[in-house]
């Protein structure tokens, strides 16, 4: 054991001595002659990493305005993260601010920021994990505490070697900075790149500065998702960032070597790839130059504008133009067929009302012929029956009564005939006069008794009591009464046919209504019977004559009058025309 004793004294010495020289290369070449805060710092963490085995380290600094820790320099921690670094000091309870008045080293878990640890926490920079803070101190005590604070990724117990160095990074940075505030060059200079950096994050675009060479110095998020292989990527990922690379450097290229002015910027459009989903994506580059007041460059600024949404808006607006376009001509042509179908309609319009008045006026003309030879038929037959010309055997009385009933229904059509020109042409005279509407249904049933004793149908009417007088036209109100009980008389074979007159005072209208039992009309049909020359039954077989003229002409004669006919029948269930006209007719 005691031969061993000079050994181990030898090797205490030795190593004594190594540390002493390499704390003497870091005075001499680094910080005795340095005048630079960043610089001084940078070259301890960097001595510290070589000689204490620190990897990851931080160096602040106490700014008393605006009151915050500024990060000057840093080692194994991105360069951008030291920059922007900025922790205020209005919380005394903070564990870094608590520990710049601390007498001596402080461990530190980082904050947690929503639950995860963020660049809001503030050891962010050195990772994960618990780290040591050791303040920075001047050679004399100053009652605001520490100048600055040496973050190390490292838990305790700290070196020798790492407390030499914030003892002497501490004195030496007190010397360079005064009283402990940083100059106001460099602090307006920390507060602008601050400014910029906040700025370009919060832009969307993908936004690059180049120097002067060309080389690329700073990049916002968006930019590196473009320009930066993701991690665990394939090859294709690294080939696109290759390529983008190339376009923009050459993009950059034009933008040096072109003739571009102070405030004068360069456009141009470049195809860049997404290195995640091989997306292509088509960008506008805008580019301004960066000159000093001496107008030399000194940077390049490129903002990469996506050009996808803008380039689908204008496929979208063409393809929405082609359609507005189709859709005009088509209008266009439609309009055209319209105009011409209808001049067309115009013209048959023109030729119908003229044919229509021709009919009318053959109508009228030839109803008046066939009516003076038939009332002489009907004359002479007459009296022949009378037996003006003797006395007639039974068979000739018969023969003359057949011709007799049938120059008579054959006067009726004619006159409906003459009614209708008549009606269509607007010369249908209207008389007005004041009668009780409760004596015109006796009159009806006595002109048409005969129709009725050989119907054997019985035939009851139920008229209104006390009332008034109407001042309309009494011979079209018969007319109407007469074709409505006919019609009844005619489709009813069994049972029985109601004439009912009701008076209303409010509205003051009058109605006749002629109910029957008869065969009934479909709901279908009850528009189609009052058309002229129009029928229930239409076809050649039909099992019920006329011409189809009776309900058209009253319906239109009720109009004349200022009214209306309505019908209730179903199929099978008989059926109620009503005739409604107005106390009062219209002049």
């Amino acid at each position: 054991m005691t031969p061993r004793q000079p050994a181990r004294s030898l090797s205490r010495a030795t190593v004594a001595s190594s540390r002493d020289a390499v704390r003497l290369e870091l005075l001499e070449s680094y910080l005795i002659h340095q005048d630079d805060v960043a610089r001084c710092a940078q070259s301890s963490l960097e001595w510290l990493a070589r000689h204490a085995g620190v990897r990851r380290s931080i160096c602040l600094i106490v700014d008393r305005d605006p009151g915050t820790l500024m990060g000057v320099a840093g080692y194994g921690v991105p360069a951008e993260d030291v920059d922007l670094f900025a922790w205020p000091l209005a919380d005394p309870r903070d564990p870094l601010v608590a520990a710049l008045s601390a007498s001596g080293n402080v461990a530190i878990r980082p904050a947690r920021a929503n639950g995860e640890v963020g660049r809001t926490s503030a050891g962010a920079p050195l990772g994960a994990g618990p780290f040591t803070a050791i303040p920075l101190r001047g050679a004399r005590e100053r009652q605001e505490g520490a100048l600055g604070l040496l973050l190390l990724r490292q838990a305790a117990p700290v070196s020798p070697d790492i407390t030499w160095l914030a003892t002497v990074l501490g004195q030496k940075l007190d010397q360079i900075l005064g009283r402990g505030s940083l100059s106001e060059e460099v602090r307006k200079l920390r507060r602008e790149r601050s400014l910029l950096f906040t700025i370009i994050n919060s832009v969307t675009d993908p936004i690059i500065v180049t120097d002067q060479t060309g080389e690329t110095v700073l990049m916002n998020a968006p930019a590196e998702e473009l320009f930066t292989v993701p991690s665990q990527q394939e090859e294709s990922a690294e080939r696109s960032v290759q390529a983008n690379d190339a376009h923009f450097s050459s993009f950059i290229s034009g933008m040096l070597l072109g003739e571009t002015g102070p405030g004068e910027i360069r456009r141009g459009e470049i195809g860049l790839v997404n290195p995640t989903t091989s997306e292509l994506i088509p960008v506008e580059a805008i580019a301004g130059k960066v000159l000093t007041e001496s107008g030399e460059l000194t940077a390049v600024v490129t903002i990469l504008h996506d050009r996808r949404e803008a380039l689908e808006r204008a496929r979208l607006y063409e393809q929405l133009k082609l359609a507005s376009d189709g859709l005009q001509a088509r209008v266009h042509a439609a309009a055209t067929e319209l105009a011409t179908q209808n001049e067309l309609l115009r013209r048959q319009a023109i030729e119908l009302e003229q044919a229509s008045r021709l009919k009318s006026q053959f109508l009228a003309n030839m109803s008046h012929e066939f009516r003076t030879p038939l009332n002489a038929i009907l004359g002479y037959t007459h009296m022949l029956l009378n037996g003006v010309a003797g006395d007639r055997t039974a068979a000739a009385k018969r023969q003359l009564q057949r011709i007799d009933s049938n120059g008579r229904h054959l006067l009726t059509i004619i006159n409906e005939i003459l009614d209708i020109t008549r009606i269509e042409a607007g010369k249908m005279p209207i008389q007005l006069s004041a009668f009780n509407v409760n004596d015109v249904v006796p009159e009806v049933m006595a002109e048409l008794d005969p129709v009725i004793s050989r119907s054997k149908l019985s035939v009851a009417p139920r008229l209104a009591p006390d009332g008034p007088l109407v001042h309309s036209d009494r011979q079209k109100v018969k007319q109407i009464v007469v074709n409505l009980l006919s019609n009844a008389l005619k489709f009813t074979h069994q049972g029985g046919i109601e004439i009912a007159v009701q008076y209303d005072a409010p509205p003051g209208t009058v109605s006749i209504s002629v109910s029957d039992t008869g065969i009934g009309i479909a709901p279908e049909h009850h528009e189609r019977i009052f058309e002229d020359f129009r029928q229930v039954d239409d076809s050649p077989s039909r099992q019920y004559g006329g011409t189809g003229l009776g309900l058209a002409i009253c319906g239109r004669l009720a109009t004349a009058l200022g009214g209306r006919i309505t019908l209730g029948s179903n199929l099978g269930q008989g059926s109620t025309f009503t005739l409604t006209i107005p106390v009062d007719a219209p002049q």
